[in-house]
């Protein structure tokens, strides 16, 4: 439970109304009660001010709301999500090596880490201060891991491979599995020993699922605060720069650069060996089969202004009609070239 001024003063913001009123949860605004705090980030959603039960709103700047306890702040989708981490993710309690861990002799744990039952630490590990591995984390041989992460059950990061600090790893996450290399023996193929690593900067997060492949020589490299989401690839040597945003099903083939501050969305895919601007954007099912330049918004395959593939995608259903059209227009061009030549 906070005090609404407590609140504003965590995100910057400026109260209007009742400052000393106690807030005790997050609520959406269609379920919100009194006791909660809700916001609104969507000029859509202002409409439900006046049938909202919440004790107060977060809001940006103009917005009029009489009678209503607000927050004021430039970004209230940021303010809702520290608010929400102040009043209800509770705090982590450090409890070193648990009773069921099994942890080589030569692994060293900081005393204020956590590694539950069922964990796998092996030889020469490095879990740091802060860190929590939950049931079913298996660590390889010489793997290091920085302060303040949480790898969730399940997740596996092989031998080498490098985690910064305050990294998050969801459920089944695959750090350093194989690079898909082979060379081609006749009709059938050699593998190629998938030697690197991979490192995580600080502030990374990789959803459930997700895989990031070792480097078949040096490293794969996710830089600082890159966020990835459930069941994406990355595949050998990629270097994916720092602020990127993976959506789902998405995929980089191997030895891509990748800028920084990228978004693509949902099952969209970089090929392979091809370098990536800064800022670019790719809309869901998008696929870059070039080097693409800094600063774009692009979608479709092949890959082109996002505006000009609306317009596209647009014209597909009516592909059919023009078809028609055409055939029409070209049976009557037909019958005039005839009737041209009899005269």
């Amino acid at each position: 439970m906070a005090k609404l001024k407590q609140l504003a003063e965590l995100v910057g913001g400026d109260v209007i109304g009742d400052a000393d009123l106690d807030i005790c949860r997050v609520a959406p605004i269609d379920q919100a009660q009194s006791g909660d705090i809700t916001f609104v980030s969507n000029p859509k959603y202002l409409g439900m001010l006046s049938a909202c039960k919440a004790s107060a709103v977060i809001v940006a700047p103009g917005v009029d709301a009489p009678g209503v306890n607000l927050i004021v702040c430039n970004n209230p989708y940021l303010a809702f999500a520290r608010i929400l981490t102040f009043l209800q993710v509770p705090e982590r309690v450090m409890r070193g090596v648990m009773a069921g861990a099994s942890v080589a002799e030569s692994a060293v744990v900081d005393k204020a880490a956590t590694v539950y039952p069922g964990c796998v630490l092996g030889e020469n590990v490095s879990v740091g201060s802060g860190t929590t591995l939950y049931p079913g984390v298996v660590l390889y041989d010489d793997v290091s891991v920085g302060n303040d992460c949480i790898l969730h059950a399940q997740s596996v990061v092989r031998e080498g491979c490098q985690l910064g600090d305050r990294v998050i790893l969801q459920p089944a996450v695959v750090i350093g599995s194989d690079g898909f290399g082979f060379a081609p023996d006749g009709q059938s193929y050699y593998k190629i020993p998938q030697v690197g690593i991979v490192v995580l900067e600080d502030d990374v997060e990789i959803g459930s699922n997700s895989c990031v492949d070792r480097a078949a020589l040096g490293e794969t490299r996710v830089r600082r605060g890159t966020k990835i989401d459930n069941l994406v690839q990355i595949a050998h040597n990629v270097d994916l720069g720092e602020d990127c945003i993976l959506v789902s099903q998405s995929g980089i083939a191997g030895s891509s650069k990748i800028g920084n501050h990228c978004t693509f969305g949902g099952q969209a895919a970089i090929a392979g060996h091809l370098t990536v601007g800064d800022n670019v954007m790719i809309g869901a099912r998008g696929g870059a089969t070039n080097d693409v330049e800094s600063n774009q918004i692009l979608s479709g395959l092949p890959l082109m202004p996002h505006k000009q593939w609306l317009r596209a995608t647009m014209t597909l259903p009516k592909l059919p009609e023009m078809r028609k059209e055409m055939k029409q227009m070209q049976k009557r061009l037909e019958e005039l070239e005839t009737l041209l030549k009899e005269k």
